[in-house]
């Protein structure tokens, strides 16, 4: 009967020893969690912010450009990427033209279609030869950021930025109708039609300057850029510019 009441007691022992020994555990991992010191709650939003600053457009321009035109700020898009092609995934949602980089909305605005059409004068039928082609265009629109930089010695891509803000009108008219009399009503212009019209304009005058001469796409597209950005009469999207604010102004 001693030797079996020994032996239970070295099996309790046991078993309370076998408990003991997970809690103890658990205790210690709890104290080294609050010795150690936990990191910055920054690091990981600097580190991104690091890399970022890396990417750069074509490996050659850099995305630190500041928007000047405090309205554009939430549709001018300027995420950094190398070679910014969305392939236009977000199409079908509202208002997703803002999350696409300002580069690839310019290239998808030159990729006219051959439905011709009288711009400036003349008469534009390209045939499709830039519908649907984006390397084709992004490959011009590269060439063309290497002749801004040397004809100005700037930052491409801030040419491109002070050239869509000098082209985007602020005011417009629309036709209303009072009865049977249709009247031109001068309206302001959102933000988001804003940059729509300026990259259109600039789009059209690439594909204007390099129709019927002896001029490249990417020249045209250099010689507008630089034009625009400097607030040129002779650019044509500042021309259209002007047209749209001068019609405002009159129908006041």
């Amino acid at each position: 009967m001693i030797f079996m009441a020994e032996q239970e007691t070295a099996v309790m022992e046991k078993a309370a020893e076998q408990t003991a020994a997970p809690a103890a555990e658990e205790q210690q991992k709890k104290a080294v969690r609050k010795k150690s010191p936990k990191p910055p709650a920054g690091d990981g939003a600097a580190a991104t912010s690091m890399s970022n600053n890396n990417i750069l457009l074509f490996n050659k321009y850099s995305w630190n450009v500041e928007i000047l035109d405090p309205s554009l700020r939430n549709y001018l898009n300027l995420k950094p990427t190398v070679f910014p092609d969305s392939f236009r995934r977000t199409a079908n949602k509202r208002f997703s033209k803002a999350t696409i980089n300002i580069v690839e909305r310019l290239a998808n605005d030159m990729m006219r279609g051959g439905t011709g059409g009288k711009v400036g004068g003349k008469i534009i039928r390209t045939k499709g030869r830039l519908q649907g082609k984006k390397f084709t265009v992004m490959k011009a629109i590269m060439q063309a950021f290497e002749v801004i930089q040397k004809q100005t010695g700037k930052n491409p891509v801030e040419v491109l930025v002070r050239a869509l803000e000098n082209s985007a009108p602020i005011e417009d008219t629309t036709r209303v109708r009072y009865g049977g009399i249709i009247s031109n009503v001068p309206v302001d212009v959102s933000a988001s039609r804003r940059l729509d019209i300026a990259i259109r304009n600039i789009a059209m005058a690439t594909v204007v300057g390099a129709f019927g001469v002896k001029k490249s796409l990417k020249d045209a597209l250099a010689n507008e850029l630089v034009m625009a950005a400097r607030a040129d009469v002779n650019s044509y999207a500042i021309k259209r510019k002007n047209e749209i604010e001068r019609m405002a102004r009159s129908a006041k």
